[in-house]
């Protein structure tokens, strides 16, 4: 596996974007064959139906990726608490946000306690931090 910095951290799975444009294409389908049978008294049922359950899928496919990655986050969360706890005997300060905390992941454990510490005063923003990173932790589990 390459070594993994800023530029290249982030994670894009062309199968999930890919299904979340053909589901769209879909509602988008769904839509015109609804709009073109509204003349046709026989034909809008099942017509409306198709724009409900490709608008169901299109939600579901939405939740099902926001539902893992609170998950997930969650987990990063509870993983980086123990973290610093370890490494300072101290949780990590409360003002700290879960944005704050998924970037300070990648942080070395030499820098991870001044680099929490600055996150909350400074409120720094999640690129702020990631940029501040000098010797890179890489995460390669995150979806």
């Amino acid at each position: 596996m390459h070594t993994q910095n800023y530029q290249n951290h982030q994670r894009i799975v062309p199968g999930f974007l890919a299904l979340g444009f053909v589901l769209l294409l879909c509602l988008i389908g769904a839509c015109v064959n609804l709009y073109t049978s509204i003349s046709d008294h026989q034909s809008i049922y099942s017509a409306s139906l198709l724009v409900v359950l490709s608008a169901c899928m299109l939600a579901a496919g939405f939740f099902a990726r926001i539902f893992a990655l609170k998950a997930q986050d969650r987990g990063i969360r509870a993983e980086e608490n123990l973290r610093h706890y370890v490494l300072t005997g101290k949780l990590l300060d409360p003002r700290i946000t879960i944005h704050q905390v998924i970037a300070l992941r990648f942080a070395s454990d030499a820098e991870f306690p001044q680099l929490a510490i600055q996150a909350a005063e400074k409120q720094l923003d999640s690129k702020s931090i990631k940029l501040e990173i000098k010797s890179w932790r890489a995460d390669n589990h995150r979806v």
